[in-house]
């Protein structure tokens, strides 16, 4: 499933309310997740505590833990874009929306939201 197929859902309206749109949504984590330095993780995971979505990066293979339920993640070290992208992990970033799941995203969130 790609970009152009993210249907509307539960999951449209949480990530409109926390980011504005998709695409403000996206910004938003390519922008983080570029950040990483060295090797690690952008995520989307929903907080059970303030039962919303957030952004989070962690480094190297460190997990998300307690009251974050991940969602999304990809994988921002060199090794996942280097042979197409080179060192250019922001034109990685732009691409690999096109490759999410979003149907299993979406039932990941409404799964954690229950």
């Amino acid at each position: 499933m790609c970009l152009q197929q993210f249907r509307a859902g539960a999951l449209q309206a949480a990530l409109n309310k926390q980011y504005g749109t998709l695409d403000d949504f996206i910004k938003n984590f390519n922008g983080q997740a570029a950040a990483v330095q060295g090797s690690g993780w952008g995520w989307l995971v929903y907080n059970k505590n303030t039962k919303s979505l957030e952004i989070a990066t962690t480094s190297n293979q460190d997990p998300i833990l307690g009251h974050r339920v991940p969602l999304l993640g990809i994988d921002v070290w060199e090794h996942a874009y280097y042979l197409q992208y080179r060192n250019v992990c922001p034109d990685y970033l732009k691409a690999v929306w096109n490759v999410v799941n979003w149907k299993d995203v979406s039932e990941r969130y409404l799964a954690a939201s229950q």
